[in-house]
């Protein structure tokens, strides 16, 4: 899955009139950031490489050479050479040798970087939230300023993004994106209504990185 391509056109559009519909109501500023990855993690690479290779080449040297044990060693270091460089292509098999904690932490950080690199901390109440989508990992961290967190729980903002990474792993992410900015939406207009001088301060587009 590539960032550029996840959602289709007709989906940004929704996505996109979902954020300005729900600013309309609310004070608080609606960000939507997909990304290809949050991080290389060359630790998996590495591991599914060696694994994979070892294994490999100790059923090779079983089968061929009786085991021996110089030709399980040259054999392994190149196997693994070309095992590692397969997987690097092989983003699922990456995937499953990467610890989920390490997913999940590093989505986190990335989320908290673009938070600041799209200036999300900049609006005027100190009510900007960042729906951030990490498709390698399939994961989706929510992310709000300080004025947010005065009233609105980490925890309940999380809530929205496990039901859209249930939506990317069964094909129906634009749908409940859709829906988790507009039940967001009413949330925040309880607690943040719209002033009378409010003004769009953050793109409705989403965002598109690498």
């Amino acid at each position: 899955m590539k960032a550029e391509t996840f959602f289709t056109e007709a989906d940004k559009k929704k996505i996109a009139d979902a954020v300005r519909a729900v600013e309309l109501k609310t004070a608080g500023e609606i960000a939507v950031m997909v990304v290809d990855r949050s991080d290389a993690y060359p630790e998996g690479q590495i591991l599914a490489g060696g694994l994979i290779g070892s294994l490999l080449a100790l059923a090779a040297t079983e089968l061929f050479w009786g085991g021996a044990l110089w030709v399980f060693v040259v054999s392994a270091l190149v196997l693994t050479a070309l095992c590692g460089w397969l997987v690097h292509y092989l983003p699922e098999v990456k995937r499953f040798f990467t610890p989920n904690d390490r997913l999940e932490l590093q989505v986190r950080d990335r989320a908290l970087t673009a938070f600041y690199e799209k200036g999300l901390y900049k609006t005027r109440d100190e009510s900007g939230v960042l729906f951030f989508i990490s498709l390698f990992e399939h994961k989706v961290w929510v992310l709000a300023d300080k004025g947010i967190y005065d009233k609105i729980r980490q925890e309940t903002l999380q809530a929205y993004a496990h039901d859209i990474a249930a939506g990317i792993k069964s094909g129906k992410a634009a749908d409940m994106l859709y829906r988790a900015i507009t039940d967001a939406g009413e949330l925040l207009a309880r607690h943040f209504p719209v002033k009378p001088d409010d003004v769009n301060e953050l793109s409705d587009e989403v965002i598109i990185g690498q």
